[in-house]
């Protein structure tokens, strides 16, 4: 078969200046639609990706502290070599049912949205999935747009991951103070010891941090955060079953 040149150059021409040229050609508006589905789509196929054990996701607060300049202090470590009693202390404090819902607690959530509309102020009703997703893919403000979008990506999240893997994740990425992400981080910077080596106490202190590691300072707690602090630590040596999904 014959190929004239105009033919031949068509057929030389990168694939994706095709995908350029014919977006080009496109109205603004779909342009504009295209996108948004790409940034829609774009998590899950991370989340795909993410399986990966050698690969280190990071948050998007630490591009943004990229972008800003400010850098941060982040090691990853793998869960193999964090105390299990953070873990323990961590899964008591921010998500007693890790282990038995599939992302989403929706019997918390259903509450949540009964005291919103009932006006009554809200817990915070977010699983460790939906933090996890929260701090890889989206941003912190409350909105009812982001928590839209987070729901799928933690049940999409907790069905592809392993609940060992998202554990890892989630304890690599969490914010324990100013540009200090994750526990290995967190436990040098605020005890000076690996996360391996992590105390019940230093545990339980770190893990009622997380809400608010600005003002909750794990190193220096305060009255209050102490008293917190002794809670978790009885309920992560009674915690048995409820971590048994991590480690067995």
């Amino acid at each position: 078969m014959d190929i004239t040149p105009e033919r031949e150059d068509r057929m030389t021409v990168p694939f994706h200046r095709h995908v350029f040229f014919w977006l080009k050609r496109r109205p603004v508006i779909m342009r504009i639609a295209l996108a948004l589905a790409a940034l829609v789509i774009l998590p899950y196929v991370l989340i795909v990706l993410y399986l990966l054990p050698f690969i280190h996701p990071v948050s998007t607060l630490m591009l943004r502290d990229l972008v800003l300049l400010r850098g941060y202090d982040r090691q990853w470590v793998s869960i193999d070599n964090i105390s299990p009693v953070l873990v323990q202390s961590v899964m008591m404090s921010e998500d007693g049912q890790y282990c038995f819902h599939g992302g989403v607690d929706w019997g918390e959530m259903r509450m949540l949205l009964e005291d919103t509309l009932g006006g009554h102020s809200t817990r915070g009703g977010s699983t460790i999935p939906m933090q996890t997703v929260k701090n890889l893919f989206l941003w912190n403000s409350r909105s009812f747009v982001r928590k839209a979008l987070e729901l799928p990506l933690a049940v999409t999240a907790d069905f592809i991951w392993s609940k060992r893997r998202l554990m890892e994740i989630y304890l690599n990425i969490a914010e324990w103070g100013p540009g200090i992400y994750g526990i290995e981080a967190a436990a040098r910077h605020h005890f000076k010891v690996p996360a391996s080596k992590l105390t019940s106490r230093q545990a339980a202190l770190l893990a009622v941090s997380l809400p608010n590691p600005f003002d909750r300072n794990a190193g220096k707690p305060g009255r209050g955060l102490r008293r917190l602090a002794s809670l978790i630590e009885r309920r992560a040596r009674g915690s048995g079953d409820y971590i048994r999904c991590i480690y067995d």
